[in-house]
């Protein structure tokens, strides 16, 4: 083989390397023209460094995050990502299983590799798959769907708030795609731990069960859509000088709306008012509780009333 042939050939090998981490597949070597006598010379040269079983580090032996997410991703070859719990360490919206790599492939696989999980899915639909630092990678809605086959509730309803910080998911766009993965195992959890963010009420459907719930609590009726302190507030209990308001979405609060609610409640607070929120979810189904603590809070408002 000419000097030149061997220099344009290991010219393109460096240069898919270099796009994936420092990392190249057997067969991509092979199909740039490399035998197996040549890459084994490579290897026993300190070019190629046995990353896992069908892959090389190019180069340098050390393996970070990085680069051990993409030697998984090529072993497992073509149609192959990084999925479920490794995915969301790749988002950072998760962690990752200790020891284990999880890796989705678009076809049926019983695939077997040590320090692997390989799930086949041949039916995964071309939305749920993305590309992160050049990593191929689910998506953010197909990863929160995944785990929550595996963790609680509460671990995933802390990956979905981290989704949301990072502007990854719209919360309501996310309880939309559970819907259409109905009959995906991870979906219904993952729809009820957002209905209790997500839902909302209709403006006069809220009134209605407050004013029930004022009523239950032995409260007078409480005055709608008053302006206070330069704020139009959802409900005003002027003899309490208490305030209730209602958020119908507390995922996706951008800094601006954030700042928005502090200065709200620090106003009414410093009037000497005391500011409530509550969820249109808590309001709709969990009126026992918010019975509970209006009732609780209108006692200590009476009592530093009455003294």
């Amino acid at each position: 083989m000419s000097d030149a042939r061997n220099y344009k050939r290991s010219r393109k090998a460096w240069g898919l390397a270099g796009q994936q981490h420092g990392m190249v597949a057997r067969q991509q070597l092979l199909g740039l023209g490399f035998n197996a006598r040549e890459i084994e010379h490579r290897v026993g040269r300190g070019r190629l460094h046995l990353a896992m079983r069908g892959v090389y580090a190019v180069g340098w032996p050390h393996l970070t995050p990085e680069r051990r997410w993409m030697a998984a991703v090529r072993a497992c070859g073509e149609g192959a990502m990084l999925s479920h719990r490794s995915a969301a360490a790749l988002w950072e919206i998760g962690t990752e299983k200790r020891g284990a790599i999880d890796i989705s492939v678009t076809r049926s696989c019983e695939l077997k590799r040590p320090g692997l999980r390989v799930h086949g899915r041949p039916t995964l639909a071309a939305k749920d798959v993305a590309s992160l630092n050049g990593i191929p990678v689910t998506s953010p809605v197909q990863i929160l769907v995944d785990i929550a086959t595996e963790l609680d509730a509460i671990k995933v309803e802390r990956a979905v708030n981290e989704a949301d910080k990072r502007d990854l998911i719209d919360p309501e766009a996310l309880r939309l795609a559970a819907d259409q993965r109905a009959g995906q195992p991870g979906a219904p959890l993952l729809r009820r731990i957002l209905d209790r963010r997500t839902f909302r009420l209709s403006d006069s459907d809220l009134e209605v069960l407050f004013r029930t719930i004022a009523v239950a609590t032995k409260l007078p009726s409480p005055l709608s859509k008053q302006v206070v302190n330069g704020f139009e507030v959802d409900f005003f209990f002027p003899d309490l000088g208490l305030v209730v308001e209602t958020d119908g979405l507390r995922y996706h609060r951008t800094p601006s709306t954030q700042v928005r609610d502090a200065k709200r409640d620090r106003v009414h607070t410093l009037a000497d008012m005391t500011p409530l929120r509550f969820t249109h979810y808590e309001i709709k189904y969990e009126r026992d509780r918010v019975c509970e603590e209006l009732t609780r809070v209108a006692t200590l408002l009476r009592q530093r009333i009455r003294y």
